[in-house]
């Protein structure tokens, strides 16, 4: 009797879950903006510009906190390039010197692709206006290198020893769904008050805001953005506006203006009131908010609040329910908590990125680091996305009810995690990809053992079944 036998190879890969967003990632075409816009003047041997960056782009994926990381993580992993439609790795060193390679021009494209592919996948993109804000918390984070690198200058540096040189990172954030909708590098001395208005007009162009979406999107800031120029500038714009005051001075001279000192419920230790006197240096009539709290020395420490928003809008963007009496407290303690919440949103991302190796990967030459900048940035995206995308599939999602016979309906949607609990826990998921006789992957079985493997099944055969590729559980 007869028998049909296909031949298959199968690789190990301690990052199979990661191999899976690979595949998917290849189908969805991610990189393809880079590979068709950015064209870096160097010569091809074995791979191409582009691949090298493509390359540096999955080792960022896998956890790598520099370029140096992928002769380990990704060279020695056969199975996790072949998902990512790799056939073989560039050696790191060749990578580092594409991105030398890179000039002005090469970082114009990079950040004009990265719009295009931005403007695809996101989901900030597809925000409906109507129903409710866009949120977009603006910030710039210090990032230390050596004094021979280009524009490393003395500035602000937080938790740093005095005289440090480094350089900063510029970041819009669309805080609703944790995305990075621009980055951009800056010299050292930087401050966003000579910075804002750069990011912003950047951020106008890739979420390509009409007059309209901007009237419902809130611009939120720290005091380093709180300048009067820069205020009148987001009101021209028609932005929603909620910052700090830049000026110190100014701040305790306006809060003595507050005749009734409300103490927050939600921190008693700090008080807030209306500033009574007229903001005259606006184009639009703001309201103007002081906070103060006891410092260690007996003495007050006080800030200003900036705000363009009615009642309703603040409200509602604090989740105040509609049916609550808007009185002066509620809304006081209302905008002070919106406030807070960047808190939660744009200094949480720095710090998420942190822990995943943002300001350790340092390139002497500035369009070299800018580049890199670019690719973290994409990476940070993709992270996110892919949070999305798993519990997106989940049972308890509208997305799943055509989902594929056998799954799990045991799986449970991933929790809250950030960039590292996602780099380390979920995308190194250990298992074996299987490849049939035309080289095509036709299987990835997880390690059974792996809690979140559990938790992501369902989810995988959801959305790889379609690509003709079996999900499945084993001992590893």
């Amino acid at each position: 009797m007869l028998q049909s036998i296909t031949k298959t190879t199968t690789h190990f890969t301690p990052a199979a879950s990661l191999a899976a967003i690979g595949v998917l990632l290849q189908h969805r075409h991610l990189f393809e903006p880079i590979d068709r816009l950015v064209q870096i003047a160097q010569k091809t041997v074995k791979h191409s510009p582009s691949q090298k960056l493509y390359d540096g782009f999955i080792t960022l994926l896998a956890g790598a906190h520099g370029m140096g990381e992928i002769n380990t993580l990704l060279r020695t992993d056969r199975g996790l390039q072949a998902a990512f439609g790799r056939q073989a790795c560039a050696e790191q060193s060749v990578v580092q010197q594409t991105l030398d390679a890179c000039t002005t021009e090469n970082v114009t494209q990079m950040e004009q692709a990265c719009d295009e592919i931005y403007r695809q996948h996101s989901r900030a993109m597809h925000h409906d206006y109507q129903q409710d804000w866009q949120i977009l918390d603006v910030d710039l984070s210090g990032w230390l290198c050596g004094k021979k690198a280009a524009f490393a200058t003395k500035g602000y540096f937080a938790h740093t020893p005095r005289n440090r040189r480094g350089r900063q990172l510029g970041r819009v954030l669309a805080t609703r769904y944790e995305e990075v909708v621009v980055d951009r590098l800056f010299p050292g001395n930087v401050q966003l008050n000579a910075s804002l208005q750069t990011l912003m007009s950047a951020t106008q162009t890739t979420l390509q805001l009409t007059i309209e979406q901007r009237s419902r999107t809130l611009v939120r800031f720290d005091a380093g953005g709180g300048s009067a120029p820069n205020v009148n500038w987001l009101l021209e714009q028609g932005y929603g506006v909620l910052g700090k005051a830049c000026s110190g001075q100014q701040s305790r001279r306006l809060a003595q203006t507050v005749t009734h000192w409300f103490t927050d419920s939600a921190l008693p230790e700090r008080q807030i009131g209306w500033v009574l006197q007229e903001p005259t240096e606006f184009v639009r009539p703001v309201r103007r908010v002081a906070v103060r709290s006891r410092k260690p020395n007996g003495q007050w420490a006080v800030g200003v609040l900036i705000c363009w928003l009615d009642d309703q809008a603040i409200l509602q963007l604090t989740g105040v329910p509609p049916q609550a009496a808007p009185d002066e407290q509620t809304v006081l303690q209302a905008l002070v908590a919106l406030y807070d919440q960047r808190g939660g949103g744009i200094e949480t991302s720095f710090k998420g990125e942190k822990s995943i190796g943002l300001t350790k990967r340092n390139k002497k030459r500035f369009e070299a680091q800018q580049v890199l900048m670019l690719l973290g940035s994409l990476t940070h995206n993709v992270i996110v996305w892919a949070h999305h995308w798993l519990n997106a599939a989940s049972p308890a999602s509208p997305e799943s009810e055509q989902a594929p016979e056998g799954s799990s309906l045991g799986s449970e949607p991933l929790p809250h995690y950030g960039p590292l609990r996602m780099v380390r826990d979920v995308f190194h998921i250990s298992g074996i990809l299987r490849w049939d006789e035309q080289d095509r992957l036709i299987a990835i079985v997880l390690n059974q053992d792996a809690l979140l493997a559990h938790r992501i099944l369902f989810s995988l055969r959801h959305l790889l079944t379609p690509l003709q590729v079996a999900i499945s559980l084993d001992k590893i």
